[in-house]
Protein backbone atom coordinates (compact mmCIF):
# COMPACT_ATOMS: atom_id res chain seq x y z
CA UNK A 1 0.00 0.00 0.00
CA UNK A 2 1.22 3.27 -1.00
CA UNK A 3 1.78 5.75 2.76
CA UNK A 4 -0.43 8.55 2.57
CA UNK A 5 1.38 9.94 5.78
CA UNK A 6 4.15 11.40 4.15
CA UNK A 7 2.27 14.44 2.58
CA UNK A 8 0.39 14.80 6.48
CA UNK A 9 2.80 14.98 8.44
CA UNK A 10 3.00 18.66 8.48
CA UNK A 11 -0.60 18.78 10.54
CA UNK A 12 -0.18 20.05 13.67
CA UNK A 13 -1.79 17.13 16.47
CA UNK A 14 -5.29 17.47 17.10
CA UNK A 15 -6.05 18.66 20.28
CA UNK A 16 -7.92 15.66 22.49
CA UNK A 17 -11.38 16.13 21.44
CA UNK A 18 -13.85 15.91 24.08
CA UNK A 19 -15.51 12.23 24.07
CA UNK A 20 -19.12 11.48 24.04
CA UNK A 21 -20.27 9.84 27.55
CA UNK A 22 -23.66 7.93 25.87
CA UNK A 23 -25.09 7.10 22.37
CA UNK A 24 -28.79 7.00 22.05
CA UNK A 25 -29.79 5.48 18.94
CA UNK A 26 -33.66 3.80 18.85
CA UNK A 27 -33.37 3.33 22.95
CA UNK A 28 -30.15 1.56 23.03
CA UNK A 29 -28.06 3.65 25.60
CA UNK A 30 -24.15 2.72 24.89
CA UNK A 31 -21.88 3.45 27.79
CA UNK A 32 -18.83 4.79 27.17
CA UNK A 33 -16.59 1.71 28.43
CA UNK A 34 -18.21 -0.46 24.93
CA UNK A 35 -17.76 2.52 22.38
CA UNK A 36 -16.24 0.06 19.30
CA UNK A 37 -16.35 1.19 15.81
CA UNK A 38 -16.49 -1.61 13.09
CA UNK A 39 -14.43 -0.53 10.21
CA UNK A 40 -15.00 -3.02 6.55
CA UNK A 41 -12.19 -2.95 4.23
CA UNK A 42 -8.95 -2.81 4.01
CA UNK A 43 -7.83 0.47 1.84
CA UNK A 44 -6.77 4.10 1.86
CA UNK A 45 -10.00 5.19 3.34
CA UNK A 46 -10.14 2.48 5.96
CA UNK A 47 -7.36 3.15 7.36
CA UNK A 48 -8.09 7.14 7.22
CA UNK A 49 -11.71 6.57 9.20
CA UNK A 50 -9.95 3.88 11.08
CA UNK A 51 -7.20 6.37 12.37
CA UNK A 52 -9.62 9.48 13.02
CA UNK A 53 -11.61 6.99 15.17
CA UNK A 54 -9.07 5.88 17.57
CA UNK A 55 -7.62 8.98 18.08
CA UNK A 56 -10.94 10.30 19.37
CA UNK A 57 -10.62 7.53 22.03
CA UNK A 58 -12.95 4.99 20.27
CA UNK A 59 -11.42 1.31 20.04
CA UNK A 60 -11.49 0.39 16.33
CA UNK A 61 -12.37 -3.09 15.00
CA UNK A 62 -10.90 -3.62 11.28
CA UNK A 63 -11.98 -6.37 9.47
CA UNK A 64 -10.16 -7.55 5.92
CA UNK A 65 -11.19 -10.09 3.47
CA UNK A 66 -8.51 -11.82 6.08
CA UNK A 67 -7.57 -11.17 9.39
CA UNK A 68 -4.28 -11.08 7.84
CA UNK A 69 -4.85 -8.50 5.29
CA UNK A 70 -6.27 -6.35 8.19
CA UNK A 71 -3.21 -6.52 10.16
CA UNK A 72 -1.32 -5.31 6.99
CA UNK A 73 -2.79 -2.05 7.68
CA UNK A 74 -1.74 -1.72 11.42
CA UNK A 75 1.78 0.32 10.76
CA UNK A 76 -0.48 2.93 8.50
CA UNK A 77 -2.87 3.63 10.92
CA UNK A 78 -1.11 3.90 14.57
CA UNK A 79 1.09 6.17 12.51
CA UNK A 80 -1.72 8.14 11.66
CA UNK A 81 -3.31 7.87 14.74
CA UNK A 82 -0.25 9.28 16.49
CA UNK A 83 0.08 12.19 13.85
CA UNK A 84 -3.48 13.56 15.30
CA UNK A 85 -3.26 12.13 18.99
CA UNK A 86 0.25 11.66 20.31
CA UNK A 87 -1.10 10.64 23.25
CA UNK A 88 -3.08 7.83 22.05
CA UNK A 89 -2.88 4.82 23.82
CA UNK A 90 -3.54 1.34 22.57
CA UNK A 91 -4.57 -0.81 25.82
CA UNK A 92 -7.35 2.06 26.18
CA UNK A 93 -8.42 2.48 22.88
CA UNK A 94 -7.13 -0.75 20.97
CA UNK A 95 -7.03 -1.91 17.48
CA UNK A 96 -8.63 -5.54 16.76
CA UNK A 97 -7.93 -6.90 13.60
CA UNK A 98 -10.19 -9.50 11.78
CA UNK A 99 -11.93 -11.29 8.58
CA UNK A 100 -15.40 -10.09 7.51
CA UNK A 101 -16.60 -13.36 7.17
CA UNK A 102 -15.81 -14.78 10.42
CA UNK A 103 -16.55 -11.65 13.17
CA UNK A 104 -19.29 -12.11 15.08
CA UNK A 105 -18.81 -10.10 18.35
CA UNK A 106 -20.99 -6.98 18.13
CA UNK A 107 -20.90 -6.28 22.12
CA UNK A 108 -20.35 -2.40 22.46
CA UNK A 109 -20.45 -1.69 18.76
CA UNK A 110 -22.14 1.50 18.06
CA UNK A 111 -21.41 1.80 13.93
CA UNK A 112 -20.67 -0.17 11.27
CA UNK A 113 -19.09 1.19 8.09
CA UNK A 114 -18.43 -0.14 4.86
CA UNK A 115 -15.86 0.81 2.63
CA UNK A 116 -15.30 -1.92 0.54
CA UNK A 117 -14.29 -1.88 -3.08
CA UNK A 118 -16.90 0.33 -5.39
CA UNK A 119 -18.98 -2.76 -7.12
CA UNK A 120 -22.55 -2.71 -6.70
CA UNK A 121 -22.84 -5.87 -6.52
CA UNK A 122 -20.20 -6.66 -3.65
CA UNK A 123 -21.49 -4.01 -1.73
CA UNK A 124 -25.20 -5.81 -1.82
CA UNK A 125 -24.43 -9.16 -0.97
CA UNK A 126 -22.49 -7.68 2.25
CA UNK A 127 -25.14 -5.53 3.28
CA UNK A 128 -27.44 -8.20 3.10
CA UNK A 129 -25.11 -10.55 5.30
CA UNK A 130 -24.79 -7.46 7.56
CA UNK A 131 -28.25 -7.58 7.66
CA UNK A 132 -28.82 -10.60 9.06
CA UNK A 133 -25.50 -10.50 11.43
CA UNK A 134 -25.42 -7.17 12.93
CA UNK A 135 -27.86 -6.38 16.14
CA UNK A 136 -30.82 -4.63 14.50
CA UNK A 137 -29.76 -1.85 17.18
CA UNK A 138 -26.49 -0.90 15.44
CA UNK A 139 -26.57 1.50 12.52
CA UNK A 140 -24.52 0.55 9.85
CA UNK A 141 -23.26 2.89 7.28
CA UNK A 142 -21.40 2.48 3.30
CA UNK A 143 -18.54 5.10 2.90
CA UNK A 144 -19.76 4.55 -0.98
CA UNK A 145 -19.33 7.60 -3.04
CA UNK A 146 -21.46 6.99 -5.80
CA UNK A 147 -24.00 4.12 -4.63
CA UNK A 148 -27.40 5.00 -2.59
CA UNK A 149 -28.07 3.29 0.15
CA UNK A 150 -31.51 2.90 -1.07
CA UNK A 151 -29.86 0.67 -4.22
CA UNK A 152 -27.65 -1.18 -1.91
CA UNK A 153 -29.84 -1.55 1.34
CA UNK A 154 -33.12 -2.22 -0.98
CA UNK A 155 -35.56 -4.55 0.47
CA UNK A 156 -33.14 -5.76 3.31
CA UNK A 157 -35.37 -6.27 6.57
CA UNK A 158 -33.43 -3.22 8.51
CA UNK A 159 -32.62 -0.93 5.74
CA UNK A 160 -34.32 1.79 8.68
CA UNK A 161 -30.99 1.60 10.25
CA UNK A 162 -28.39 2.03 6.83
CA UNK A 163 -27.09 4.82 5.67
CA UNK A 164 -24.41 6.68 3.05
CA UNK A 165 -21.33 7.86 5.50
CA UNK A 166 -19.36 9.61 2.84
CA UNK A 167 -15.75 10.71 3.77
CA UNK A 168 -13.44 12.50 1.53
CA UNK A 169 -9.40 11.92 1.30
CA UNK A 170 -7.34 12.17 3.58
CA UNK A 171 -10.24 10.84 6.00
CA UNK A 172 -8.73 11.42 9.07
CA UNK A 173 -8.02 14.69 8.25
CA UNK A 174 -10.86 16.59 6.08
CA UNK A 175 -13.55 17.05 8.56
CA UNK A 176 -16.82 16.63 6.84
CA UNK A 177 -18.91 13.64 6.72
CA UNK A 178 -21.96 13.28 4.56
CA UNK A 179 -24.93 10.96 6.43
CA UNK A 180 -27.10 10.53 3.72
CA UNK A 181 -30.96 9.31 4.21
CA UNK A 182 -31.98 6.49 1.94
CA UNK A 183 -35.77 6.06 0.99
CA UNK A 184 -36.03 3.47 4.13
CA UNK A 185 -33.42 5.14 6.49
CA UNK A 186 -35.22 6.37 10.18
CA UNK A 187 -34.17 9.99 10.26
CA UNK A 188 -33.79 9.79 14.08
CA UNK A 189 -31.33 7.23 14.16
CA UNK A 190 -29.07 9.28 11.20
CA UNK A 191 -29.27 12.32 13.43
CA UNK A 192 -27.57 9.99 16.28
CA UNK A 193 -24.92 9.10 13.52
CA UNK A 194 -24.22 12.54 13.32
CA UNK A 195 -24.16 13.45 17.00
CA UNK A 196 -21.13 10.59 17.07
CA UNK A 197 -19.24 12.18 14.55
CA UNK A 198 -19.60 15.51 16.11
CA UNK A 199 -18.38 13.81 18.87
CA UNK A 200 -15.58 12.23 17.19
CA UNK A 201 -14.55 16.05 16.16
CA UNK A 202 -15.98 15.71 12.60
CA UNK A 203 -18.40 18.21 11.01
CA UNK A 204 -21.28 15.53 9.70
CA UNK A 205 -23.95 16.94 7.74
CA UNK A 206 -27.70 14.87 7.49
CA UNK A 207 -28.41 14.53 3.18
CA UNK A 208 -32.22 14.36 3.46
CA UNK A 209 -32.29 12.41 0.13
CA UNK A 210 -29.70 10.16 -1.57
CA UNK A 211 -29.74 11.80 -4.78
CA UNK A 212 -26.20 11.43 -7.13
CA UNK A 213 -23.13 13.43 -5.67
CA UNK A 214 -25.01 13.62 -2.57
CA UNK A 215 -24.16 17.10 -1.35
CA UNK A 216 -20.67 18.46 -1.52
CA UNK A 217 -20.11 16.42 -4.85
CA UNK A 218 -22.96 18.14 -6.44
CA UNK A 219 -21.29 21.58 -5.16
CA UNK A 220 -18.37 20.63 -6.81
CA UNK A 221 -19.55 19.17 -9.39
CA UNK A 222 -21.47 22.26 -10.55
CA UNK A 223 -18.68 24.62 -10.40
CA UNK A 224 -16.36 21.90 -12.73
CA UNK A 225 -19.27 21.75 -15.28
CA UNK A 226 -19.03 25.72 -15.88
CA UNK A 227 -15.50 26.18 -15.36
CA UNK A 228 -14.48 22.68 -17.98
CA UNK A 229 -17.08 24.77 -19.94
CA UNK A 230 -15.53 28.04 -20.19
CA UNK A 231 -12.47 26.50 -20.95
CA UNK A 232 -13.72 24.70 -24.20
CA UNK A 233 -15.21 27.58 -25.72
CA UNK A 234 -11.97 29.63 -25.53
CA UNK A 235 -13.53 32.24 -23.14
CA UNK A 236 -10.71 31.13 -20.25
CA UNK A 237 -7.48 29.01 -19.70
CA UNK A 238 -7.34 26.43 -16.86
CA UNK A 239 -4.86 28.95 -15.15
CA UNK A 240 -7.57 31.36 -15.36
CA UNK A 241 -10.08 29.37 -14.59
CA UNK A 242 -7.62 28.33 -10.91
CA UNK A 243 -6.72 32.32 -10.48
CA UNK A 244 -10.40 33.10 -10.64
CA UNK A 245 -11.17 31.03 -7.82
CA UNK A 246 -8.41 30.91 -5.55
CA UNK A 247 -8.60 34.39 -5.71
CA UNK A 248 -11.68 35.96 -5.53
CA UNK A 249 -14.90 33.59 -3.85
CA UNK A 250 -12.63 30.68 -3.45
CA UNK A 251 -10.50 32.01 -0.80
CA UNK A 252 -13.87 33.41 1.52
CA UNK A 253 -15.07 29.82 1.89
CA UNK A 254 -12.26 29.29 4.50
CA UNK A 255 -14.15 31.47 6.48
CA UNK A 256 -17.54 31.07 5.62
CA UNK A 257 -19.77 28.69 3.49
CA UNK A 258 -21.58 30.19 0.50
CA UNK A 259 -25.19 30.65 2.14
CA UNK A 260 -23.75 32.75 5.14
CA UNK A 261 -21.67 34.80 3.10
CA UNK A 262 -24.46 36.14 1.22
CA UNK A 263 -26.23 36.62 4.30
CA UNK A 264 -23.36 38.71 5.18
CA UNK A 265 -23.14 40.69 1.68
CA UNK A 266 -27.06 40.62 0.81
CA UNK A 267 -29.05 38.43 -1.03
CA UNK A 268 -30.96 41.00 -3.54
CA UNK A 269 -27.20 41.46 -4.90
CA UNK A 270 -26.85 38.14 -6.01
CA UNK A 271 -30.62 37.74 -6.88
CA UNK A 272 -30.17 40.87 -9.18
CA UNK A 273 -27.19 39.20 -11.01
CA UNK A 274 -29.08 35.95 -11.41
CA UNK A 275 -31.17 36.93 -13.88
CA UNK A 276 -28.50 37.95 -16.07
CA UNK A 277 -26.13 35.50 -15.58
CA UNK A 278 -28.02 31.95 -14.64
CA UNK A 279 -29.81 31.57 -18.12
CA UNK A 280 -26.33 31.37 -19.90
CA UNK A 281 -25.21 29.35 -17.23
CA UNK A 282 -23.55 25.93 -19.24
CA UNK A 283 -26.08 23.03 -19.14
CA UNK A 284 -24.18 20.41 -20.38
CA UNK A 285 -25.04 16.58 -19.47
CA UNK A 286 -21.83 14.53 -21.12
CA UNK A 287 -18.19 15.60 -21.15
CA UNK A 288 -16.85 18.82 -23.25
CA UNK A 289 -15.49 17.95 -25.94
CA UNK A 290 -12.07 19.28 -24.35
CA UNK A 291 -12.40 17.10 -21.74
CA UNK A 292 -13.03 14.21 -23.58
CA UNK A 293 -10.35 14.65 -26.04
CA UNK A 294 -7.99 14.38 -23.12
CA UNK A 295 -9.06 11.09 -21.44
CA UNK A 296 -9.16 9.82 -24.75
CA UNK A 297 -5.52 10.43 -25.18
CA UNK A 298 -4.76 8.65 -21.49
CA UNK A 299 -3.88 12.59 -20.28
CA UNK A 300 -4.87 12.66 -17.30
CA UNK A 301 -2.94 15.12 -15.17
CA UNK A 302 -0.02 14.11 -12.63
CA UNK A 303 -0.38 10.65 -12.96
CA UNK A 304 0.27 10.46 -16.51
CA UNK A 305 2.49 13.36 -16.20
CA UNK A 306 0.06 14.83 -18.67
CA UNK A 307 -3.23 17.25 -18.32
CA UNK A 308 -3.91 20.52 -19.83
CA UNK A 309 -0.21 20.87 -19.19
CA UNK A 310 3.00 18.57 -18.80
CA UNK A 311 4.48 17.72 -15.64
CA UNK A 312 8.06 17.38 -15.25
CA UNK A 313 8.59 15.48 -12.04
CA UNK A 314 10.55 18.39 -9.99
CA UNK A 315 7.57 20.20 -11.28
CA UNK A 316 5.13 17.42 -9.75
CA UNK A 317 6.91 17.68 -6.23
CA UNK A 318 7.04 21.36 -6.34
CA UNK A 319 3.27 21.95 -6.70
CA UNK A 320 2.33 18.97 -4.53
CA UNK A 321 4.69 20.63 -1.77
CA UNK A 322 3.12 24.04 -2.52
CA UNK A 323 -0.90 22.47 -2.27
CA UNK A 324 0.21 20.23 1.23
CA UNK A 325 1.55 23.93 2.80
CA UNK A 326 -1.92 25.80 1.32
CA UNK A 327 -3.69 22.95 2.64
CA UNK A 328 -1.99 23.09 6.20
CA UNK A 329 -2.84 27.24 6.08
CA UNK A 330 -6.72 26.42 4.97
CA UNK A 331 -6.96 23.80 7.51
CA UNK A 332 -5.50 26.10 10.43
CA UNK A 333 -8.13 28.77 9.24
CA UNK A 334 -10.84 26.33 10.00
CA UNK A 335 -10.14 26.11 13.70
CA UNK A 336 -10.15 30.06 13.83
CA UNK A 337 -13.55 30.97 15.89
CA UNK A 338 -15.03 27.69 15.33
CA UNK A 339 -18.78 27.24 14.99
Amino acid sequence: MVSIFYCLQWFEPFTTRSIPKLLVATGEIIGESMKKIVILGTGIMAVGIASGFLASAYSVILLGRTKERAQDQQTEIESLTKSLNPDWNPENCPLVFGAIDGWNDWSGVIWVLETIKEDMSLKQALFANLDQRVPKHIPIGSNSSGFPISKIAANLATAHRMFNAHYFMPAHIVPLVEVVLGEASDPVMGEAVCQMYRDAGKKPVLVKKDIPGFLANRIQHALMREALSLVDAGIATPDDVDTAVRYSFGFRYAAVGPMTQKEISGWEGMAGASVEIWPSLYNVDGLQPVMANLIAQGKYGMKSKEGFRTWSDEEMKEMRRKYNARLKAAFDVLQVEPD
